[in-house]
């Protein structure tokens, strides 16, 4: 029997530590998709996201709801993306959208990056 995908959000598919999101930044290579800039390079483990929302975008509700919305995105397309990658989402100041315009920006970032690492992949600890 197939064990259904679980579309949860465990800390292992999670960048916590400041060296992580440093090396993304340093060897990763990046996309703009409106107020969001998205860093990527290939990674051995599965799929890893990060955000850095800065205090630039407003106060800490509005902060907070961008990253919920964010994250949700990722959680329910995490399984869906191409390639295995460590993903840092910088965010701009903006006024919140929709939860599908999230959804459609995060996609085809992830798909521009992917089409940016394709002709040289080479997977990274």
């Amino acid at each position: 029997m197939d064990t259904p995908l679980r579309f949860h959000f465990p800390r292992h598919r999670r960048l916590l530590r400041p060296a992580q999101f440093e090396l993304v930044y340093g060897e990763g290579r990046s996309v703009r998709r409106g107020p969001l800039l998205m860093h990527a390079m290939p990674s051995e483990h599965d799929t890893r996201i990060g955000f850095s929302v800065s205090r630039k975008v407003g106060n800490a509700v509005r902060r907070n709801r961008i990253k919920r919305k964010l994250r949700d995105a990722f959680r329910r397309m995490q399984h869906d993306l191409p390639g295995r990658y460590d993903l840092v989402v910088t965010v701009r100041r903006h006024d919140p959208f929709t939860q599908d315009e999230y959804d459609r920006i995060l996609r085809d970032a992830m798909e521009a990056l992917h089409q940016r690492w394709t002709p040289d992949q080479t997977p990274r600890t």
